[in-house]
């Protein structure tokens, strides 16, 4: 059986990592976008909005599925913020520029994140969230989307190696290690992207089989 090719719609290499393999092994041909395909500007003012956007783009860009995925942290203590802001969250820095690398951004996000739980009078409670979208680009199936969740609290400082973004401080608490201290499979079981992936591909198992036999 042909593999059936899909865009998956993001320049994160975390992303790609945890996302590539289980789609691979549902006979998807995961490709990323073209170097050529503009960023999209994420306007949206949730994580559905903004899955949407970019999924909507690489399919019209591309001309093929698409998927993406919007995710964030949101704290209590900070009334749910990063939020949809979670990857910009530090952007406000003197010493932030655009062009800083992925590691950079992290890195200051995480350091602003700790410095706003500073006071230990402050709850802990956080989560990950996650909008997973599918779009195809000749409209004649509707848009699949899919949701997860992954409570937690946030660390008071950084542990473990792998993962990205606020990993190093999201507290697992069924482990009680870090998101970045688990193993790669061991955080797509539990993940909030891990279980918006599985619903996704649960509404795709129970559409009609289309007649050119794509996505």
């Amino acid at each position: 059986m042909s593999l059936l090719p899909l865009v998956l719609a993001t320049r994160n290499p975390g992303k790609a990592r945890e996302l590539a393999a289980p789609l691979a092994a549902r006979g998807f041909a995961v490709q990323l976008p073209p170097p050529a395909m503009p960023d999209v500007e994420e306007t949206g003012g949730s994580f559905e909005e903004n899955a949407l956007l970019k999924a909507r783009a690489a399919a019209a860009f591309t001309g093929l599925p698409a998927l993406a995925d919007d995710s964030g942290l949101e704290v209590d203590a900070l009334g749910g913020e990063p939020g949809v802001r979670s990857a910009r969250y530090a952007d406000d820095a003197p010493d932030a520029r655009p062009d800083d690398a992925r590691a950079v951004r992290d890195a200051r996000n995480n350091r602003k994140l700790l410095a706003a739980l500073a006071d230990p009078a402050l709850p802990r409670t956080a989560r990950f969230r996650c909008c997973m979208a599918l779009v195809r680009p000749d409209g004649t199936k509707a848009d699949v989307v899919a949701h997860g969740v992954w409570e937690g609290s946030i660390a008071t400082e950084p542990r473990g190696d792998g993962g990205f973004g606020y990993d190093p401080l999201f507290l697992d608490p069924a482990s009680g290690r870090t998101a970045a201290e688990l193993a790669l499979e061991e955080k797509k079981a539990r993940s909030h992207r891990g279980q918006a992936l599985a619903r996704l591909l649960d509404a795709l198992d129970r559409e009609p089989p289309a007649e050119s036999g794509g996505v």
